[in-house]
């Protein structure tokens, strides 16, 4: 442990002060949206993970279940959102949020967005990267201290290369993922099996690798990286998922860290890497690794029409 000067410390108190007063949450409702802050995080984790359960919210709010079972239960009468039993255990209740739960989730996104985007503008990118940098790792740090494993993930080993079933888990874990919320059919699935049978033969090429994370026997999140695809020394990250049971574990921080630092290390100037949008936790993670939105357009290539983005992250 590394000693801290106690004017750092009296400097980080009285800068997360003023950071709770200038977010709004000494107020009874938060970011334009009639509601608490409690209600509105919860509607924003519902909304990046739709299906959680009320454990599953417990967990990420830090709050107790009955709590939590206080706020749920306001949030349904309230319309914003609703509980279906799960498909797996009838007992259990999945929540989801309702048009009005979405609406109050792009409300809140969009109030939240415009006053960090003030803020940072006013900052270089670099100072902007080295803000967001800070931040994370502050949070992360915070985490730790207080004992809570359910970010910081110790114990995730990532490893690199093929393995038997891993094509086969990863199309499952995509597939599953996206075709829960887009309506792209098997188009989707026979691309990814068709893109990765490619692939496979290149990935132990010296700019190109596949990293994963297994349990029980099988792989529950993957990551790769293909820097020969693009040229002109580019990579294209690709193929990142974890599965619904690792989710907040920090499985997917620890595959992009691991696919990032190959990278860095093999000199790689630009990642590249597509995506739609509306998968918001993703892109929250992909913005605290230094990538930033590059493109924005509408396409079909999928079979359905949806707003594709391109996210570029310079080399440090």
């Amino acid at each position: 442990m590394t000693p801290v000067d106690p004017s750092l410390v009296s400097g980080v108190r009285i800068a997360s002060r003023d950071l709770v007063r200038l977010w709004g949450f000494l107020g009874r409702t938060v970011a334009g949206t009639g509601l608490s802050a409690s209600a509105v995080h919860a509607i924003i984790e519902i909304g990046n993970q739709e299906g959680l359960t009320a454990r599953d919210l417990s967990a990420r709010l830090r709050l107790e279940k009955s709590t939590v079972s206080r706020l749920i239960r306001s949030l349904v009468d309230a319309g914003e959102v609703q509980e279906t039993p799960a498909s797996d255990d009838a007992r259990m209740k999945r929540l989801h949020l309702t048009d009005q739960g979405r609406r109050t989730l792009q409300q809140a996104d969009g109030f939240a967005a415009a006053q960090v985007t003030g803020a940072l503008a006013r900052f270089d990118r670099s100072r902007q990267q080295a803000i967001c940098r800070g931040l994370t790792d502050y949070a992360d740090a915070l985490r730790q201290a207080a004992g809570d494993e359910s970010q910081a993930a110790p114990g995730i080993a990532v490893q690199r290369g093929y393995v038997p079933g891993l094509i086969g888990d990863v199309i499952s874990m995509m597939s599953r993922r996206i075709l829960r919320d887009y309506p792209f059919g098997a188009a989707f699935e026979t691309r990814i099996a068709r893109d990765m049978t490619e692939f496979i033969p290149r990935a132990e090429s010296p700019p190109n690798g596949i990293w994963h994370v297994s349990r029980g026997g099988r792989a529950v999140g993957s990551i790769t990286i293909d820097g020969e695809r693009l040229g002109q020394n580019r990579a294209h990250l690709r193929w990142f998922v974890v599965s619904d049971d690792m989710l907040g574990t920090g499985a997917g921080k620890a595959l992009l860290r691991a696919a990032l630092d190959h990278c860095d290390r093999k000199g790689l100037r630009e990642t590249h890497l597509w995506t739609v949008r509306g998968l918001d936790a993703a892109r929250g993670l992909y913005e605290r690794n230094g990538f930033y939105l590059a493109e924005e357009y509408e396409g079909d290539q999928w079979g359905a029409s949806v707003t594709e983005q391109k996210f570029v992250r310079p080399a440090p």
